[in-house]
């Protein structure tokens, strides 16, 4: 039975808050990471397994599944839920960012982007209309507004007129957008990391009355200060009653600061991208599983952690699979990446539910800071 969209907060300590979303296929708690199924698959991970971690909230994108395997063949395949076998809420990414990153022969334009696909140089064109039929197609629960992801740097004039172009096609997405019970539309908040053009941004998008705000833009090579910068500016001016989705973040720190910040929401290829190439993340920092240090190292990866990974076999195990390529490393190395990501977002909650998240935080940089190397002597 469907649901009706909503987002309910529980607890809030300072900025932080501690909530649920409700979608019409199911509810996910906040503060949340969602699992990256780029092109509707967790790389290297079953749904069944990636569920296990704690992952209740998938995100894939528009910009893959429109040129493979085509929205339509997915609506016509019974949708994303169907599809992937993902009975929980899915997200799905507009394709800015793609557009921008990706594809080639770009022409950006009022009316949309036309360029080549990256897979065979097929032409095609994305407009804010044609995003929101492709997410519809798709059956997304959550759909973002399509906008151009501001390259950085970018110069305040650049900034302004990149966003201000996002704000006009928030308009035209809110008008083609499809309004079913349990499904929502968020708005993406753009301005580069000057304030008062993520202050503009911000009004704009509020003006609309969107289900909830995606933060984008960041994370693009302006660095942690001025990402935080950019975030003390917008989140106070966003309404407090809808979730808020830093997009494309990130690192472990990244994700503390932004929660102290008043931010719900994240994705990242990160911990899925480095589990396939030998980087583990654990409570004292991240590890290179392929460095001869490893080879002889009986110890998990983390002694804390519950995965396959950590509670069957030892680094030297870990290591001895990523010398000789076997595929079974990157898959041990992505479920434990995906566990600990699961993992700090149940900590962050339970801080916030105690009112102890500066306490947890400081607890979290003083253990990163001591290291992996410490923990063997």
């Amino acid at each position: 039975m469907n649901k009706k969209f909503s987002f309910d907060i529980f607890n809030t300590d300072k900025a932080a808050r501690r909530g649920r979303v409700t979608t019409a296929h199911g509810t996910f708690e906040t503060p949340t990471f969602m699992a990256t199924a780029t092109g509707a698959t967790v790389k290297a991970m079953k749904p069944d397994d990636v569920r296990a971690t704690g992952a209740e909230l998938a995100i894939c994108n528009t910009y893959h599944l429109m040129l493979r395997p085509t929205a339509e063949r997915v609506a016509a395949l019974g949708g994303l839920h169907k599809f992937m076998d993902w009975a929980g809420p899915i997200v799905t990414d507009s394709g800015g960012f793609q557009v921008m990153s990706l594809s080639k022969l770009r022409t950006l334009n009022e009316n949309g982007v036309t360029f080549r696909s990256h897979l065979d140089g097929s032409a095609y064109e994305l407009t804010p209309e044609r995003s929101m039929q492709i997410q519809h197609l798709l059956d997304s629960n959550i759909t973002m507004c399509f906008d151009e992801c501001t390259p950085h740097p970018a110069t305040p004039e650049q900034a302004a007129q990149s966003m201000r172009m996002s704000m006009r096609w928030a308009e035209r997405c809110k008008k083609a957008f499809q309004p079913r019970e349990g499904y929502a539309l968020f708005g993406i908040n753009q301005g580069s990391i000057y304030p008062a053009l993520r202050l503009e941004s911000a009004a704009a998008l509020t003006a609309l009355d969107l289900d909830g705000y995606g933060i984008g833009g960041l994370a693009v090579g302006e660095g942690q200060e001025a990402m935080f910068t950019a975030l003390g500016a917008v989140v106070p001016a966003l309404k407090p009653e809808k979730p808020r989705y830093l997009m494309g973040v990130g690192r472990p720190d990244d994700i503390v600061g932004a929660v102290l910040r008043g931010v719900d929401m994240f994705d990242c290829v990160m911990p899925t991208r480095s589990g396939r190439t030998g980087q583990a993340f654990t409570r004292r920092g991240t590890v290179n599983i392929r460095n001869a240090r490893h080879c002889d190292d009986a110890r998990p990866l983390d002694d804390q952690c519950s995965c396959v990974a950590c509670t069957r076999y030892g680094r030297a195990y870990l290591h001895h699979l990523f010398r000789g390529e076997e595929m079974l490393g990157p898959i041990l190395l992505t479920t434990h990446n995906m566990q600990y990501y699961q993992d700090l977002m149940r900590d962050l909650r339970q801080a916030i539910e105690q009112g102890a998240l500066d306490s947890y935080a400081a607890s979290f940089h003083d253990t990163i800071a001591r290291g992996d190397i410490e923990a063997r002597l």
